[in-house]
C-alpha cells in the first residue's frame, strides 16, 4: 500500500515539473515552466476551486506585451485556468450556475473582461472559441501597492456568505466580489 503511495506521488510530482517550454505544441505535463497551483474557497454548502498555471514575471512587461491589451488571455500559464463551481453563485453581481468552465481574462488598461467558456481542457487560449463563451463579466482593476512576480488567485476569508477573488500580477490585480447563496 505504502510503495503504491508512493508510485503515485512520483508520478503526479512528475507532471508538475518545470524543465522544457511552455509550447503550445507539447503539452505533456511534464513540458511546464509554471507550476500548477490551486485557490479555494469553501462555505454554505457551496465550493469554488481554480486550477491554474503560476507564471512569473522575470523582468518581462505582462500587460500590453505578454498579456496584450484587448485580447484573450488564458489567465495564468499551460492549460487554460479552470474554475469549478459546486452551487451558482453572485460573481460581480452576475449569476453564474454550477459547473466547470475555462476562465479567460481580456486585460484592458482601464478594466478586464472575465471570460467562462465551455471550452475545457484547451492548452492556453490558442484555440479559444468565443461562441462557446458562458458568461463575460466586466472587472475593475487596480495597482498592486508592490509588484507581483508570480501570477496569483486568491479568495479572501469568507464572511457573510461574501469573498473576494483576487487576481493579481505584475502591479495590477482584479478584485472581484463572489457572493454564496
Amino acid at each position: 500500500m505504502i510503495f503504491r503511495l508512493l508510485m503515485l506521488v512520483a508520478i503526479l510530482a512528475s507532471g508538475c515539473s518545470s524543465k522544457t517550454d511552455d509550447n503550445p505544441q507539447d503539452s505533456t505535463p511534464g513540458n511546464r515552466k509554471s507550476p500548477i497551483a490551486i485557490a479555494s474557497v469553501k462555505g454554505d454548502g457551496t465550493y469554488v476551486k481554480v486550477v491554474y498555471g503560476q507564471p512569473f514575471k522575470n523582468g518581462r512587461t505582462v500587460f500590453g506585451d505578454l498579456a496584450p491589451y484587448g485580447e484573450v488571455w488564458r489567465c495564468g500559464a499551460n492549460e487554460a485556468t479552470e474554475i469549478t463551481i459546486t452551487k451558482p453563485i453572485l460573481v460581480a453581481g452576475e449569476l453564474v450556475e454550477q459547473g466547470t468552465y475555462a476562465m479567460f481574462v481580456i486585460p484592458e488598461q482601464e478594466y478586464w473582461t472575465l471570460i467562462l467558456n465551455y471550452g475545457l481542457g484547451q492548452w492556453g487560449a490558442f484555440e479559444y472559441n468565443p461562441s462557446l463563451d458562458y458568461k463575460r463579466i466586466e472587472v475593475p482593476i487596480t495597482s498592486t501597492e508592490q509588484p507581483v512576480e508570480a501570477f496569483t488567485i486568491s479568495f479572501s476569508e469568507l464572511t457573510y456568505s461574501l469573498t473576494t477573488m483576487t487576481m493579481a500580477w505584475d502591479t495590477v490585480q482584479a478584485e472581484i466580489p463572489v457572493r454564496f447563496y
